[in-house]
């Protein structure tokens, strides 16, 4: 006899009116946000780790965030110096006036954990594949939803020109009192042409003051591969706190490899990733700063942007949804060129152990111009301001590095 009872069908759990997954930054403020400002959207948060925002430290300044996205920071136990900022390099240290801001993960996990319905944050939770109309669980569960966002991890594209920022930070609980009372946000008078297993780099050493006797010391490089020898950039850490006369214990640390994009084709990177009816958002859909790799003001404007139109228009579909993603990350594109411009200036006008000279030069202008920078809306003025002036590079370099395509960032398995 032929056993007729049907297959059992993939165990479905009920339908969401959002499903997030990746639980970063990106995908954890678009879930806070829909809390706040969507309250009757019944959304899932599904992310692979054992906590929300992996093992990182978000910093910006005050001013990248528009006054009225501010509050959707607040609750967070953020660490803020008001006293602004130093910076230093061979020829020159200055103190810039601007608010700063930090956030670790653990911090951000904290929070979300806490006001986040539970039910709403599904840890631990790998998704196996994603579709318009929801996503499968690697146990093969089915969980509906009537939009899914994309906010995993950054993949690199051959269609993407640039290089890479390379950095190991360690958090170190001193003996006694270290003294700082303001981040260095850039000590570039640091050793340019030191060994640090990917040829050579601009390199500078970034601290935050913690706590009067913590003290985290990043070891940072614009390189051109995303290579990375932990053991000597720890070293480098280790040197630069003895040089302070900073003794204690490493109490955590964390390292990474983030894309410094020049240029390439949006269009066709995008594509690689896409996938029909379901929206793209965080490093994975582009919204990043070409040049500095800064993120946390464009997650934040993006989550507010999605609770409120997913608010509004409780009828919008997901690929309804996912067109209104893509032309954001568009509209970003566009509004950056000119950072990436000045990426190709910094991988392929300046000699790697020259590159210095490039952010010695910018950092000598007005503070006010340095903000707008950061935070993405230089104005035609301060574009031209930072290219007139005693030229950092040498001219027929920078005019090909103007015309450039842009280096092909390196496909490479960082390391």
């Amino acid at each position: 006899m032929v056993d007729s009872t049907p297959a059992s069908p993939t165990p479905e759990r009920s339908a969401h009116d959002v499903i997030i997954v990746g639980g970063g930054l990106a995908g954890g403020l678009i879930a806070l946000a829909l809390h706040r400002h969507a309250p009757g959207c019944r959304f899932a948060l599904v992310e692979a780790g054992r906590t929300l925002g992996g093992h990182h430290r978000w910093s910006w300044f005050e001013t990248d965030i528009p006054e009225r996205e501010r509050a959707l920071m607040a609750g967070f136990d953020l660490k803020g110096w008001d006293e602004g900022y130093d910076i230093t390099f061979p020829a020159y240290g200055r103190t810039l006036p601007t608010s700063y801001r930090s956030l670790a993960s653990a911090e951000f996990h904290a929070k979300l954990v806490a006001e986040l319905p539970p039910e709403r944050v599904m840890l631990e939770t790998k998704a196996a594949s994603l579709d318009a109309g929801g996503v499968t669980l690697a146990d093969g569960t089915r969980l509906g939803a009537k939009r899914v966002i994309d906010c995993r991890p950054f993949k690199p594209s051959k269609h993407l020109a640039g290089g890479w920022q390379v950095f190991l930070g360690q958090h170190f609980k001193c003996e006694t009192p270290h003294g700082l009372t303001r981040p260095v946000i850039m000590d570039a008078s640091v050793d340019q042409l030191a060994p640090h297993g990917n040829g050579e780099a601009y390199r500078f050493v970034y601290v935050l003051p913690l706590s009067a006797d913590e003290v985290f010391i990043e070891d940072t490089y614009y390189a051109d591969q995303p290579r990375m020898d932990a053991e000597v950039l720890k070293g480098r850490v280790a040197e630069y706190a003895h040089r302070n006369g900073w003794k204690g214990e490493v109490i955590d640390q964390e390292a990474g490899i983030l894309p410094v994009i020049s240029g390439g084709d949006f269009a066709a990177a995008s594509a690689e990733v896409a996938i029909p009816g379901v929206a793209l958002a965080g490093a994975r859909g582009g919204f990043s700063h070409p040049l500095t790799s800064y993120t946390l003001p464009f997650a934040v404007d993006n989550a507010l942007a999605i609770a409120k139109v997913i608010a509004r228009r409780p009828e919008l579909t997901g690929a309804e949804l996912a067109i209104f993603c893509a032309r954001r990350a568009k509209r970003h594109w566009r509004a950056t060129a000119y950072y990436r411009m000045l990426s190709r200036m910094l991988f392929e006008a300046a000699e790697p152990g020259k590159r210095v000279v490039v952010f010695e030069h910018f950092y000598a202008l007005q503070g006010r111009l340095v903000e707008r920078f950061y935070a993405g809306r230089s104005t035609w003025p301060d574009r031209l301001r930072i290219l007139t002036g005693k030229p950092p590079v040498a001219i027929p370099r920078a005019i090909r590095a103007l015309f450039s395509s842009g280096k092909p960032l390196n496909m490479e398995t960082p390391a």
